[in-house]
């Protein structure tokens, strides 16, 4: 018997196997089931499928980067840690002609591995540390090679065993074009792309060919599809992405996301089809024909606000071709070149990780809910129920012991009453909290019987002002204009509009500008705003006001600073939601340090928008350390769908259970943020924030109170350019440069968009300060040996010492008094607070390092493990220690690590449980559920 047809044989006696028998400890596996649910204790980011000598598996990837060989019938058979990085791709191919699946891997940390079907590795390849993003096998002269591409801009050929063959570097084929950034000042070279996908196409006479999606920037182009044949320098065919002749119309295509090789007519004639990567009203469904040359497109319509990939396979339904198509939380059924009216749609209650059918069977594969879920999902799309339980599937795992935890949460809270010897907390702004009418009763309960928190009028503003500009000083704002809104209103309806916002209402929150456009509003007009409030509070909202070109100084000197001036005592807030670097780098240039001084420190609220960003504890570091310096006496935060899409050619941002909003806002908040700006996804299991804040459950600190900052503190002189441009220029993927690389050594790097999930460098602040590992989502970071600021400096050359804000010592708790240190940086490298001397990053870690450890005893309380975690002080004899799980979305059960010094602790109890602990020398080990927070009160013996 050849291999192939007994590889056949194998899969027909397993998939009999399997359909005969029922295991007694999976009933999801029951006959009359359409879909089977596979508990894996992992969230699932990738599945695929593969043949062994016994039949199919899957094969899947965890978000921590493990590989799991799972069988049909829901058996673990093996698991790989790998690096413990992100695998970007996974490829399945018989390499060796065996009769089983090799498994290939692109991990985010430049290398790509090989598995066996048991999942042993077999061999490695790495060139160089960017991220590898891309891998498939293809066959020539009856032998398979492995094809892989990197975000280095090469593409690498190895042999069946992993010998490096060949490299092609985009530079040489490619046809990608640039034009001026919108985030930082440099642009890649002309020519370059990455692989953002790599494909291998079976012709008719069974050779095979080689397709690269080729893109330079994830965010903003969509990319060109480059055919090649086996090991030939230069495509034989270059097709950009783009709509065609027989396309009626606009239609904007976004970057892609998914990529299939398909069959539609089962002519042996391929197609490919690909899935936009992009918000619900840019989802996109592109069919290529190999064949005609030509695209034709389905445009997704009717999914709810979010991020997601189009992702499809094709299905037989009712004996006909058909799409199936996940999107969001629904699954598109239609015929190729169907209207829009006859597509079918199957509404789910939650969003899956990816997609994948088995060749063999026609099952589809779902990997995890995006909100954290831990199973992979089988559908039987033959079995007439599938669609039915689809929309009713509620997955088990991590999704039913989230909401089990916040419901046990909840029930503990209503029982809580707050102690009278606690100090009061800070005040709360809701600013664009929607509250759907099932919940309005609750709403006005808290606005009734509480102070905080305070639920101000979001004000949407699609019309905003249409005033003569002509005479500006300044060509970039003179010609501003947001797509998004419509210019259509005079002053007087702008001011009657907006201030009718004011009725009923304790203030009001809308947008007075964007970066896009910071004047859609004259400057007069916000005045009168202001003037009408009555003084309730008014909190003006600047989205996105990053820049560092010339335009800044005008913009500042011409509207920010001249409006601080006048609503500094008007109740009024300046809520700048920023990006990238702007709070840790881009606000230590000239421009902002009228901000920076404290002039204005009741005026501006820092606030981050955290899209495409690869740098959150950075954030938190830059804002806090604003806040604790005085330069600011607020700052805030914001939790939206695409706060989850760090690499914007896979945006996974349709989480439909928001438990990770739900931690991040209460870390920040027990961190002293005061000003939520949150788009809630589903506010009714929400709302539990509004009622821990309301019952005091949730302490929100004064800067004073807090006693989680580490007493060593980093400030940033004038910030090195390289480091502004790296931590900005977030959505260009090709500035890899291996030469700088290894050159050049900076205290924060691989902030740009090469470096999606990769490894930070030994040295970088983020790994020795933060504790975290790579380029994502560390919303939670644990801070092991306590928070360490970003501060403007406070001693030597290149401190203000005329600042109003003052110094940092006086703003912060007496306990800190004596005991802090200043490392001085430009974000290049570290510097003597007299200037002179000037450290290299990749060398002066060390001290730092070593002195944050040592610092860390000086701390009443500091916390280890995968949790992040806040202590302020309640009351004299009273410290709050707040500890949630630290899996954004990711969440695991987690153990805390309570290590005391210096302290005579009383009591140690749970507020809401009540469950009290012991301290044994001088440690305590505290269970964290999964996707959960504590809340724990340390009554001391003496006042603190």
């Amino acid at each position: 018997m050849n291999q192939s047809l007994k590889k056949y044989v194998l899969i027909a006696t397993t998939l009999l196997i399997s359909f005969n028998c029922v295991s007694n400890t999976l009933p999801a596996l029951k006959k009359s089931k359409a879909i089977v649910s596979i508990e894996t204790g992992f969230t699932i980011l990738k599945v695929r499928s593969a043949v062994n000598k016994e039949g199919t598996y899957i094969v899947a990837s965890s978000y921590e980067g493990t590989l799991l060989g799972v069988s049909d019938t829901g058996k673990i058979l093996w698991k790989n840690a790998l690096s413990g990085f992100m695998n970007h791709d996974i490829w399945v191919r018989d390499l060796d002609n065996d009769g089983a699946d090799e498994i290939l891997v692109a991990n985010a940390n430049g290398t790509i591995y090989c598995l066996d079907s048991k999942g042993k590795l077999l061999w490695q390849f790495k060139k160089n540390s960017a991220p590898m993003y891309a891998v498939t096998a293809i066959k020539k002269d009856h032998k398979m090679f492995v094809v892989a591409g990197g975000l280095d801009k090469s593409m690498y050929y190895l042999d069946a065993k992993g010998k490096f063959l060949k490299e092609i570097k985009s530079a040489t084929y490619s046809i990608e074009k640039v034009r001026k950034s919108t985030t930082g000042t440099r642009v890649p070279n002309k020519s370059e792309s990455a692989a953002n996908f790599i494909r291998t196409i079976q012709n008719k006479d069974n050779t095979e060919t080689l397709v690269v999606l080729g893109t330079n920037n994830h965010m903003n182009v969509v990319g060109t599809l480059y055919f090649f044949n086996a090991f030939e320098e230069l495509p034989f065919k270059k097709t950009p992405i783009k709509a065609g002749k027989n396309v009626k119309g606009k239609l904007r295509i976004r970057p892609i996301g998914d990529f299939r090789v398909v069959d539609i007519n089962n002519d042996g004639n391929k197609e490919i089809v690909l899935g936009a990567s992009a918000h619900a009203s840019d989802l996109l469904v592109s069919t290529y024909s190999i064949l005609k040359d030509e695209f034709t497109f389905n445009k997704i319509n009717k999914v709810k606000f979010g991020y997601d990939i189009a992702q499809s396979e094709i299905i037989k339904q009712n004996g006909e071709t058909t799409y199936f198509t996940k999107v969001g939380s629904q699954i598109h059924l239609y015929k190729p070149n169907s209207l829009e009216k006859d597509v079918e749609r199957l509404e789910g209650k939650y969003a899956y990780n990816d997609l994948w059918k088995v060749p063999e069977t026609g099952k589809i594969i779902l990997a995890s809910a995006q909100s954290g879920g831990s199973q992979i999902h089988i559908i039987d799309t033959n079995d007439k129920g599938w669609k039915k339980e689809f929309e009713n599937l509620e997955p088990e795992g991590k999704i039913a012991s989230i909401l089990k935890n916040t419901k046990s949460i909840r029930d503990h809270l209503k029982n809580y009453t707050k102690p009278n010897f606690e100090n009061k907390s800070q005040t709360v702004y809701f600013m664009t909290e929607k509250v759907p009418n099932n919940l309005l009763n609750l709403k006005n309960k808290i606005s009734n019987s509480y102070d905080s928190p305070i639920f101000l009028n979001s004000m949407h503003l699609r019309n905003v002002e249409k005033w003569d500009r002509s005479q500006m000083n300044n060509q970039k704002y003179k010609n501003a204009k947001d797509r998004r809104k419509k210019y259509t209103l005079t002053q007087k309806e702008s001011i009657d509009l907006i201030t009718k916002g004011y009725e009923d209402n304790p203030g009001v929150a809308y947008w007075a500008g964007h970066g896009n456009d910071p004047y859609m509003f004259q400057l007069s007009t916000t005045k009168a705003v202001i003037d009408k409030s009555k003084g309730k509070k008014k909190v003006l909202i600047y989205p996105e006001m990053e820049d560092h070109s010339e335009n800044l100084s005008f913009l500042v000197n011409d509207l920010v600073y001249p409006l601080a001036e006048y609503a500094k005592d008007k109740n009024t807030t300046i809520f700048l939601r920023s990006k990238h670097v702007s709070w840790l780098g881009s606000n230590y240039q000239k421009p902002w340090a009228r901000l920076m001084s404290g002039e204005f420190a009741d005026v501006f609220v820092p606030s981050m928008e955290e899209t495409t960003d690869k740098s959150m504890e950075l954030s938190l570091a830059g804002r806090t350390g604003m806040w604790a310096s005085g330069a600011v006496n607020s700052w805030g935060t914001r939790a939206v769908p695409d706060n989850t899409t760090f690499d914007r050619a896979r945006q996974l941002g349709y989480q439909r259970l928001p438990n990770h909003f739900l931690r991040m806002l209460i870390f920040h908040t027990s961190n002293g943020a005061q000003f939520i700006n949150n788009f809630a996804v589903d506010q009714d299991y929400l709302s539990i924030y509004w009622e821990l804040i309301a019952k005091g459950a949730l302490y929100v600190p004064k800067r004073n109170e807090i006693l989680s900052f580490s007493p060593v503190h980093l400030s940033m002189k004038a910030p090195d350019h390289h480091f502004l441009d790296d931590g900005s220029n977030v959505k260009w993927n090709v500035f890899y440069d291996e030469e700088f690389e290894k050159n050049n050594p900076f205290v924060m790097s691989r902030l740009n968009g090469s470096w999606p999930a990769a490894p930070v460098t030994e040295w970088d602040f983020s790994r020795y300060a933060a504790g975290v590992k790579e380029r994502r989502l560390n919303f939670l970071a644990p801070y092991e040996n306590g928070l360490v600021m970003i501060t403007p400096p406070q001693n030597g050359v290149f401190a203000d010492k005329n600042a109003p804000r003052g110094t940092l010592v006086n703003n912060l708790h007496p306990l800190y008094k004596n005991i802090m240190k200043e490392y001085i940086t430009d974000g290049r490298n570290y510097y003597s607070a007299d200037g002179k001397q000037t450290f290299k990053a990749d060398e002066y870690y060390k001290v730092i390092e070593k002195d944050l450890k040592a610092s860390s005893k000086k701390l009443p309380i500091t916390v280890a493990g995968d949790v992040a975690w806040v202590v302020a002080q309640t009351s004299p004899k009273h410290l709050r220690l707040t500890i949630l799980d630290s899996g954004y979305i990711n969440p695991e059960e987690r153990t805390a690590i309570v290590h005391f010094n210096n302290i005579n602790i009383k009591k140690i109890t749970d507020i809401l449980s009540k469950e009290e602990f012991k301290v044994q020398n001088s440690s305590l080990e505290i269970n964290i559920p999964v996707g959960a927070f504590r809340f724990i009160d340390i009554e001391l013996e003496q006042a603190l």
